[in-house]
């Protein structure tokens, strides 16, 4: 397997396929999963002639299980130590969910001179959780909620997530993929329990404005106004005044794994932004 290990010896999984002198994508994957996740992406944008990277987080997928680091700072300081170990220059970085608050933090404090363009799809930045200065976020015990599942059945807790409100497979007339829900549910279990329980006090209360404020290369937003995930209201809305050159897109009725139910209308719309 293809390795980079971290400045404090973690050891991060990462994929690497096609043309080494071609643009470059870097895909940052969503929680509980890993790189498996951007597979649809990765195949596509392969096929248009560019090198795709994904990475699995430390403490997901084929990474290190360690017991520390599961913040957005360790964070983007892995996913740089991916970039330079491959030599990245001019990529364009895509970021999920989590990932998009892992995206943002790395372009903002790792990207200065190899980043061409960012999008955010169903990301959690500018901040999640309700405080005094976001008073639309979601209430502390939501996340208090997560990690009581999570600690308490995380195999039924994951089921759960995958089969309702991820894909939006709860509403009314969906066609549900049972085959989708499996992937989900093996990628969530193939990480650390450690790692997915401290990864919601980073995704949740980690505060991105300024990183948001700092990106000055362009920024595309996108999101579905049905992501019972990650409220659109309180995310992306915010996210695309606070950015220099950010871009809303919204996809109505959407849910918010959209790369995986409407894989071929996401897809296609970010081509055509990293061909603009």
């Amino acid at each position: 397997m293809s390795m980079v290990t971290t400045k404090d010896g973690v050891e991060i999984f990462y994929k690497d396929w096609g043309p080494r002198n071609a643009q470059p994508i870097v895909f940052h994957h969503g929680w509980p999963l890993c790189a498996d996740d951007w597979d649809t992406q990765m195949l596509y944008f392969v096929e248009k002639g560019y090198r795709v990277i994904a990475h699995d987080r430390r403490g997901h997928g084929r990474s290190s299980q360690v017991t520390d680091g599961h913040d957005m700072d360790h964070y983007a300081a892995d996913a740089a130590a991916v970039v330079a170990h491959l030599g990245l220059r001019d990529a364009i970085h895509i970021g999920h969910s989590t990932g998009g608050g892992e995206a943002t933090h790395y372009v903002a404090h790792h990207g200065k001179g190899r980043v061409a363009k960012l999008v955010l799809i169903g990301a959690v930045p500018p901040i999640m959780v309700k405080t005094t200065a976001n008073p639309g976020g979601l209430p502390i015990e939501v996340f208090d909620n997560f990690r009581r599942q999570l600690a308490v059945n995380r195999a039924q807790f994951y089921r759960d997530v995958a089969s309702g409100p991820f894909y939006g497979y709860n509403r009314p007339g969906a066609k549900v993929s049972q085959a989708v829900i499996e992937n989900w549910w093996r990628q969530g279990m193939m990480g650390g329990a450690k790692a997915h329980y401290d990864g919601i006090k980073a995704f949740s209360e980690t505060d991105f404005t300024e990183d948001l404020k700092l990106i000055d290369v362009l920024t595309l937003v996108m999101h579905g106004d049905d992501d019972q995930i990650v409220p659109i209201a309180d995310s992306a809305q915010l996210s695309a005044k606070l950015l220099k050159k950010g871009t809303l897109k919204v996809y109505e009725k959407f849910p918010h794994g959209m790369c995986t139910t409407h894989a071929d209308v996401i897809n296609g719309d970010l081509l055509a932004f990293i061909e603009r």
